[in-house]
């Protein structure tokens, strides 16, 4: 198995839970500044362009955030990354894809690459402040489902690797203001082997 990725980059969740499963993995990691992703070698992996993609043993390419969390997750019960309950299954999944399509595409994206959501330059300032105000209020709508609990959906998820790498953008690009829970939260998943072992291998740590 291979995982697509970029230091840094929204694939470091799915890094963090392949080595909290303790998976046979093999990284290929591609420099985004240097146009890794257009290029054709890439392409041809993932014609979107974008990381993260994971190439299985049989050749099949699987992309999309939440679409490895929840393969990792059933080849890997045992870890329990995704319950068996039904309703916290959906619930764990609804925050994956909040986080994922609201904090990260809608509200990062614009923090980063405003000239993707305006091509006038004069309003470059305007769209980087709409996206903190997204990624912000994003943070506490997540901070509500957290609570007072160590992890969203009470026992480590997929959600927690999801909230973790956009609280590391946070405190290393966005710089917004985040609620105390969610702090703690990318505190203590700082503190887990999986993601040490993810930072150092990225060049992060």
């Amino acid at each position: 198995m291979k995982l697509y990725y970029a230091s840094g980059a929204c694939s470091l969740g799915i890094h963090v839970l392949l080595n909290e499963v303790g998976a046979d993995y093999e990284l290929v990691k591609l420099d985004m500044r240097a146009g890794d992703l257009q290029k054709p070698e890439y392409l041809a992996v993932n014609p979107k362009g974008k990381v993260p993609a994971m190439m299985l043993d049989d050749g099949t390419i699987l992309t999309e955030w939440p679409a490895l969390a929840t393969y990792i997750a059933a080849t890997h019960p045992q870890a329990h990354l995704i319950s068996s309950d039904p309703v916290i299954a959906a619930r764990t999944l609804e925050a994956v894809m909040y986080i994922n399509g609201t904090v990260h595409l809608a509200g990062f994206s614009r923090v980063m690459r405003p000239a993707v959501f305006s091509p006038n330059p004069e309003e470059k300032d305007a769209v980087r402040m709409q996206g903190k105000k997204i990624f912000g209020d994003g943070l506490a709508l997540v901070s509500a489902t957290l609570g007072d609990q160590d992890y969203l959906m009470g026992d480590f998820s997929v959600a927690d690797a999801a909230l973790f790498y956009v609280t590391f953008w946070n405190n290393a690009v966005a710089k917004v203001e985040a609620p105390a829970n969610i702090n703690a939260h990318y505190d203590r998943m700082m503190a887990r082997p999986a993601v040490q072992r993810a930072m150092v291998t990225e060049g992060l740590a």
